[in-house]
């Protein structure tokens, strides 16, 4: 567990702090880049790792006899129901986990009462869930991740757990071991093949030039002292001893590079003497393919040849018989056109047709109708009163007529037998 809260997660929450996902669904919806599908998956991830550190292991899984889910269980769609389950459940163990009393959500449950419940706690975190409950009841998917993901952040942040720098162990260098009869090489031929190349990171080798000053110095020295050096009083034991100390010292060992021109040499001509003996090997192969592969060559145009020989007549055959299925397509060509042609005129004749037929329906349904003649009958009824009518008014008036002038008449006979009176009178007087 130690080692685990010393490496720092790819979600890097310093002191409490939420990610940028953290904050709410609707930040994530926001700014959504190329990567935004796969966001989820490193949320699983995270969510995974938190888990192991509130040893949901012991506290969940084993107690409910449930399977630890994988990294990406909540990511994937592989049974609803049971993920819909297991976020119920993990979701509750969170939450109480984070000091907050939650009922174990059981099989039957209403799942939108469990979910309300859910997210009534995420809010009074103080986490937003800007999104439909609806998109919970899958039981995967980027909402599950981060409902689940918060709730471990807040159970960490109860138990007092917080993020420590990563302890990076202390890689001790291993000196590669050389043997000594190719490490130990004179000075002589040091400065005759190679010459050293000074780098920093070697402490345990002598530079040979600060060894020839020092050696140059210590001459000089010595020639202006050599009255003080007649005799030697150092001891044989110690003198072996101290070359025995010093000897690992003065090694000196050259450490093959791979971009040396001389390796490159060494390994072209390494490669031209096996492709040469190679070459002279597959030689004889290659010349004995040759010639199977050239007779081979000669004896199909052979047969070839004799086949078109024997051949001949079914070929001459074989083209007469295109030459005439080739008239015969021009000539289907051309009676196809000719039946594309007729095709046309006869749907044109068809719609004609299918027009005067309409018309003639339409004409005899008015005409075996019988409204019009009921309407005919009526008219003539009311114009039969109308001339009785007329005829009485025209006898009325005929009648009137008739007595005007009788009556006319007989004041104009009254008026003349006045006149007449009188004058009879005057003649006989």
């Amino acid at each position: 567990m130690a080692a685990a809260a010393a490496v720092v997660p790819p979600s890097g929450l310093e002191d409490g702090v939420s990610r940028s996902r953290g904050e709410g669904a609707g930040e994530a919806v926001v700014e959504r880049g190329p990567g935004a599908a796969y966001h989820m998956f490193v949320v699983m991830e995270d969510l995974v790792e938190k888990l192991k550190l509130l040893r949901y292991e012991e506290g969940l899984l084993r107690k409910n006899n449930l399977k630890p889910p994988s990294r990406h269980y909540f990511a994937l769609p592989t049974n609803p129901g049971e993920q819909f389950y297991m976020f119920c459940t993990l979701a509750a163990w969170l939450i109480n986990k984070a000091g907050r009393p939650f009922e174990q959500p059981q099989e039957y449950d209403d799942p939108n009462a469990t979910i309300s419940n859910i997210l009534s706690e995420l809010r009074s975190f103080g986490r937003t869930a800007d999104f439909p409950p609806s998109k919970l009841k899958s039981g995967y998917g980027e909402h599950v991740c981060y409902v689940l993901d918060c709730l471990a952040e807040e159970a960490l942040k109860y138990i007092g757990f917080t993020w420590k720098r990563p302890s990076y162990p202390v890689e001790e260098v291993e000196e590669e071991t050389v043997p000594e009869d190719d490490a130990e090489l004179t000075l002589n031929k040091l400065d005759e093949e190679f010459v050293e190349e000074e780098t920093d990171n070697e402490e345990n080798f002598i530079d040979l030039n600060i060894l020839k000053a020092q050696t140059y110095h210590l001459d000089m020295n010595n020639s202006a002292k050599q009255e003080d050096i007649l005799e030697s009083t150092t001891d044989a034991a110690e003198w072996s001893l101290e070359v025995e100390r010093v000897l690992p010292q003065l090694k000196v060992t050259i450490r093959t590079d791979n971009k040396d021109w001389r390796i490159h040499v060494d390994q072209m001509h390494q490669h031209k003497s096996g492709i040469e003996s190679a070459l002279k090997e597959t030689k004889g192969y290659l010349d004995k393919l040759q010639n199977e592969i050239s007779r081979t060559l000669e004896k199909i145009g052979s047969r070839e040849k004799y086949i078109n020989n024997q051949l001949e007549h079914l070929i001459q055959e074989h083209r007469a018989a295109q030459a005439q299925l080739s008239e015969a397509r021009e000539r289907y060509q051309q009676g196809n056109g000719g039946v594309t042609e007729r095709t046309r005129l006869l749907a044109e004749v068809t719609e004609e047709l299918e027009k005067v037929k309409q018309e003639m329906e339409e004409k005899g349904s008015s005409m075996t109708d019988g409204a019009p003649l009921v309407k005919i009958k009526q008219s003539l009824t009311k114009l039969k009163q109308e001339i009785i009518q007329m005829d009485i008014r025209i006898g009325v008036v005929e009648h009137t007529l008739l007595q005007s002038k009788l009556k006319e008449k007989s004041n104009m006979t009254r008026d003349m037998h006045a006149t007449i009176i009188p004058e009879s009178t005057l003649g006989s007087y």
